[in-house]
């Protein structure tokens, strides 16, 4: 097995290291500086011990290896001031992005890639969808309605911060285009106040809901079926309650391979690039404040917007 060693070489050189081997090697083992040796240094820290060394944390190499689409294997200390890394290239192609499925309405469903995700998992993902429950004040709201539900995730965490007498006098609806993603959350949360329907979310003035005071939708409103900004527009206009609030969920990551990847995947690009995901954000946010509310943007693989009226109801 090949081991590169690596003492006070820059970042750049190793990322140049890392774009050759990844041309031709699945794995990249590499020898540098023991993290724990320097733990309240910034990267870039010199330190001079059997060798002139540059520091760099554990995070700095999990971050290399995320660029790289690499996963990062457990560190193996190879002597007093080194420890070895191995890098595994991730299979791209393992990914629901690429996933083809006959009925289109179960490429997320049951037996889909992406039915395997489980984001409450992921503190990146679970972290800031908790603070935005809380900025919402949860306890206080009584109808929520989650629109591309899937197998109920964001109920899950909900259900994880309240008491069972605050969850139990909740209203809580789900929608969903997936039938058997629907059949899964109903059995999941049985009780007489979770109601999980089948429906197009294109359609929904359809189903005569009640308003609720707060909706959630995470990474479902810019769905390539969707017309995002009349939708968006018309769940504040007719479904959401005076004085109601929301929270967005907008992916800022590809899932592939396993991991939960940094940065949104725009077509015709082979890299990330964020534009149209800022793009509506902000459509998001400028129309908020305009209806006012109080909007605030958090997170980093997903970005949650938050919106909190601040009428007098």
């Amino acid at each position: 097995m090949k081991i590169k060693e690596f003492t006070n070489e820059s970042m750049h050189k190793i990322i140049e290291y890392f774009q050759e081997e990844l041309k031709t090697n699945d794995l990249v083992c590499i020898e540098v500086l023991n993290p724990d040796i320097c733990i309240n240094e910034y990267a870039g820290y010199e330190i001079t011990l059997d060798k002139k060394y540059i520091y760099r944390s554990y995070k700095a190499w999990n971050d290399l290896a995320e660029l790289m689409f690499c996963k990062m294997l457990t560190p193996i200390i190879s002597s007093e001031n080194r420890v070895c890394l191995k890098f595994k290239k991730i299979d791209t192609n393992n990914s629901f992005h690429k996933s083809k499925n006959d009925e289109q309405n179960e490429k997320y469903g049951l037996n889909s890639t992406f039915f395997q995700i489980n984001k409450n998992e992921e503190p990146a993902f679970l972290f800031p969808y908790m603070k935005a429950l809380q900025n919402v004040k949860i306890k206080e709201k009584k109808q929520i309605l989650n629109l591309g539900i899937n197998k109920a995730d964001e109920f899950e965490v909900i259900k994880n911060l309240l008491q069972k007498d605050e969850l139990d006098e909740k209203s809580f609806i789900g929608i969903d285009y997936c039938s058997s993603a629907v059949d899964f959350a109903k059995n999941r949360f049985p009780n007489d106040n979770f109601t999980f329907l089948t429906h197009d979310i294109n359609e929904l003035d359809k189903l005569n809901l009640e308003k609720s005071d707060l909706i959630i939708s995470i990474g479902t409103l810019q769905s390539s079926g969707l017309n995002f900004k009349l939708l968006f527009m018309s769940l504040i206009q007719n479904h959401l309650k005076e004085g109601g609030a929301l929270i967005l969920g907008f992916p800022n990551c590809r899932w592939m391979g396993g991991d939960m990847i940094y940065g949104a995947k725009a077509p015709n690009y082979s890299y990330s690039e964020q534009t149209l995901l800022y793009k509506d954000v902000y459509f998001c946010k400028k129309y908020l404040q305009q209806k006012k509310f109080r909007v605030t943007l958090t997170g980093k693989n997903y970005l949650f917007l938050t919106a909190t009226s601040i009428k007098k109801v």
